[in-house]
């Protein structure tokens, strides 16, 4: 298909509406959590430190430390993946009965929702605090005023009872596909899956979070970010040519020097359509940019297109530098466990 006919198709018509409480109870005006920490990060240090606030609400006893040490062992890691947060609550604090759930495409009531219900809700999105350029971060909502129109949480960065508007938060959000996660005991696990409704099944929220995308391209078309939120709901629903189009398109429009620490879809989809230079593309440019070098999706999927050229060597050394950097990261040791017993 032409890319040109395929980029329209994208655009067909679908609409999304924002999502009231799954509950059917009307959420209150006003809203507090008063039982989350308040530990400021240390340097690169946002997902460990939101995360141990988020589980403070769980009598959890650790410092962001305990965490960090297992999500980023290289202390200048740049960026923690929201799976890779939620494995470390789900199976490295057997010492509490808590899990971890990762959905993306969320809203404003939605995350509302979870919180009323008891529910500690984190959400990854862009980050431009004074004298600072775009990055990615994390937060921790607290509370609101619908009042105000503002959220109450606790930004690593910035500390305890940060304030922010509706629409900021909506506007960055937006830069890491509405992604959340939500905190649960095991006991309540049946209570969230119904309160997330449709979303408590994978594929239908990449369906939902791939709508919302498509609403936000048809309101702007040169909305970089609504195109790239396609193309990593794409990839979630293994649509692999329509995924690396729609990167194409974003990446054209023009993104966020640091993109590429944090979100790898575009390496996914260029993988799967034999796209093996703009991987490596992408990989260089993550190798040069100041900060990229450290980050050990960099060496993986530097590894993952040397491998899909046939360079099993290079593939190989690319894989045991990305577990140099973090000898957790599952997929590298998987890959790297692969090669040597095809090798052996």
């Amino acid at each position: 298909m032409k890319p040109v006919i395929l980029m329209w198709l994208f655009l067909l018509a679908a609409t999304v509406s924002g999502q009231a409480s799954e509950d059917g109870a009307e959420l209150p005006g006003e809203f507090q959590v008063n039982s989350l920490g308040s530990e400021y990060q240390s340097w690169n240090n946002c997902a460990p430190a939101t995360l141990t606030n988020a589980l403070k609400h769980y009598g959890y006893n650790d410092d962001q430390f305990r965490a960090a040490k297992w999500l980023k062992p290289n202390y200048e890691d740049k960026n923690v993946s929201p799976w890779q947060m939620a494995e470390f609550v789900n199976t490295q604090i057997p010492e509490i009965p808590v899990y971890a759930i990762v959905r993306s495409g969320g809203t404003l009531e939605q995350a509302q929702t979870m919180m009323v219900n008891g529910f500690p809700v984190i959400i990854e999105f862009g980050y431009e605090p004074s004298g600072y350029e775009w990055m990615g971060h994390y937060l921790l909502l607290k509370g609101w005023d619908a009042s105000k129109q503002e959220f109450t949480t606790m930004d690593s960065f910035k500390g305890p009872n940060t304030r922010y508007s509706y629409d900021y938060i909506e506007h960055y959000w937006q830069h890491f596909n509405y992604t959340f996660i939500v905190l649960y005991e095991a006991q309540r696990e049946e209570e969230l899956l119904a309160l997330l409704g449709a979303d408590a099944d994978e594929w239908q929220n990449h369906i939902k979070a791939l709508e919302m995308a498509r609403a936000e391209a048809i309101a702007d078309q040169e909305d970089a970010h609504a195109w790239f939120n396609m193309g990593s709901s794409f990839v979630n629903l293994g649509m692999y040519d329509a995924a690396a189009q729609a990167y194409d398109k974003a990446i054209s429009l023009g993104l966020p020097w640091r993109m590429f620490w944090y979100q790898f879809g575009a390496w996914e989809a260029y993988y799967h359509t034999e796209r093996y230079d703009d991987m490596i593309r992408i990989a260089r440019q993550n190798q040069n940019d100041g900060g990229g070098q450290y980050v050990e999706e960099t060496y993986y999927y530097l590894g993952r297109a040397r491998e899909g050229r046939g360079e099993l060597d290079k593939a190989l050394q690319n894989y045991i530098t990305a577990l140099t950097f973090n000898p957790n990261f599952s997929p590298a040791r998987e890959a790297r466990d692969r090669l040597r017993a095809a090798q052996s």
